[in-house]
C-alpha cells in the first residue's frame, strides 16, 4: 500500500514521522512524508497564551487529510485536541516512552539546586504553574522555538534552565544537559506526553487497517483516561492541567494480566502557584478508561480546582 504521512517540519516532528514510516515500511508499505506548516510553526514569536492553543499544531494537517493530500498524520499526542473533528479518528497510540518533564541546565544539577530568583524558560502554562507551586521564587520566562533553538538560547545564558519533555530530547539524542527527570508525583506531565498519536480519516478503512499494528493496549488505556480527564475539565494543551496514568507498580498478575492502574492529576495556577493534586488507583479488570479519567477530573473539582481553571480558560480563548 502507498501511504502519505503529513507532518510538521520541525526536527522532532520529522523524527517521529520517519520512525512511524520505518515501521510501516517494515510491514511492506511504500511511505512518503509531506511537510505541512501549521499555525503554531508560523507564530514562533507569539506566546501560546496569546495565540490560543486549540488545534494550533494540527489544523492544517487535518485540512490535508480532509483533502486527501495525505493518508495519515503523526502527532505528539499532547498537541492533539481531546475532541477531533468528525471526519477524523485517533487510530493508533504506539508504546509510550518517557513521559516526564526534564530540567535542562548547563550549570545546575536539579530544580532544588537552582539559585533564588533563577530564570527558567518554558512555553507551557502547565509547566509554569507547576514550577511556581514548587519554587515560587523562580521566574518563568516565555521560551518558544524548536528544541535546538531553546538549547541554543540556554547555552547563550539567556536563562538558567529550561523545561522540556524528556521524550523529545531522548528521540533527538539531545540529553547532554538533562540534569533531572521530574517525578510525576511532584511534577505531573501533560496528558499524552511521551506518546505519539496516529490520526486518519474515520472512513479510510484501508489506512486504518494498515496502521492498526502500531496501537499499544496499555498506552491506549492510559492516554484515553488522561484525555478524558482533560476533556472533562475543559482543557487543551495549554492550560495548567497535568494528567498521567500508568500501570501501578507490580501491576501484572502471574498470568501477565494488568491488575491495577494509577493516575496522577494536578491543576495549578501559573501566577500564584496554588495547586490541587489527586492520586488515585483503580483495578484494570473491567476498567473503563474514560470513566477513570472523568472520575479523577471530578475529584479535582471536588477539591477546589474550578477557580484555578477559570483564569486559564479565559486566557486560552
Amino acid at each position: 500500500m502507498n501511504l502519505r504521512i503529513g507532518s510538521r517540519g520541525s526536527q522532532l516532528a520529522l523524527w517521529q514521522a520517519n520512525h512511524i514510516a520505518g515501521l510501516l515500511r517494515g510491514q511492506g508499505h511504500a511511505v512518503e512524508i509531506q511537510i505541512i506548516r501549521t499555525t503554531g510553526d508560523r507564530l514562533q514569536e507569539v506566546s501560546f497564551a496569546e495565540v490560543g492553543s486549540k488545534g494550533m499544531f494540527t489544523k492544517e494537517i487535518e485540512e490535508a487529510l480532509a483533502d486527501r493530500r495525505v493518508d495519515l498524520a503523526v502527532h505528539s499526542l499532547k498537541d492533539l485536541p481531546t475532541e477531533l473533528p468528525a471526519p477524523f479518528a485517533l487510530v493508533a497510540t504506539p508504546p509510550r516512552v518517557d513521559p516526564r518533564d526534564a530540567l535542562v541546565s548547563v550549570r545546575y544539577a536539579s530544580l532544588e539546586a537552582l539559585p533564588n530568583a533563577a530564570r527558567v524558560g518554558t512555553s507551557s502554562q502547565r509547566r509554569r504553574a507547576e514550577l511556581k507551586a514548587l519554587r515560587p521564587d523562580i521566574e518563568a520566562v516565555e521560551f518558544r522555538g524548536n528544541v535546538d533553538t531553546r538549547l541554543r538560547k540556554l547555552g547563550e545564558g539567556q536563562v538558567d534552565a529550561i523545561l522540556l519533555a524528556a521524550a523529545g530530547l531522548d528521540r533527538l539524542g539531545r540529553t547532554d544537559w538533562v540534569r533531572q527527570r521530574l517525578n510525576p508525583k511532584d511534577f505531573c506531565p501533560a496528558a499524552g506526553q511521551g506518546c505519539l498519536g496516529i490520526e486518519t480519516r474515520r472512513d479510510d478503512a484501508e489506512t486504518r487497517a494498515a496502521v492498526a499494528f502500531l496501537d499499544d493496549d496499555d498506552t491506549r488505556f492510559a492516554v484515553t483516561a488522561e484525555r478524558a480527564a482533560l476533556a472533562e475539565l475543559g482543557g487543551g494543551c495549554q492550560v495548567p492541567i497535568g494528567v498521567y496514568c500508568r500501570p501501578a507498580p507490580e501491576a501484572k498478575d502471574t498470568n501477565g494480566a494488568m491488575r491495577e492502574d494509577e493516575i496522577f492529576a494536578v491543576v495549578a495556577h501559573p501566577e500564584t502557584g496554588e495547586v490541587v493534586r489527586v492520586h488515585h488507583s483503580a483495578p484494570r479488570a473491567g476498567g473503563d478508561a474514560i470513566a477513570l479519567g472523568r472520575l479523577v477530573a471530578r475529584m479535582l473539582l471536588d477539591r477546589g480546582a474550578g477557580p484555578l481553571l477559570a483564569p486559564a480558560a479565559g486566557d486560552a480563548q
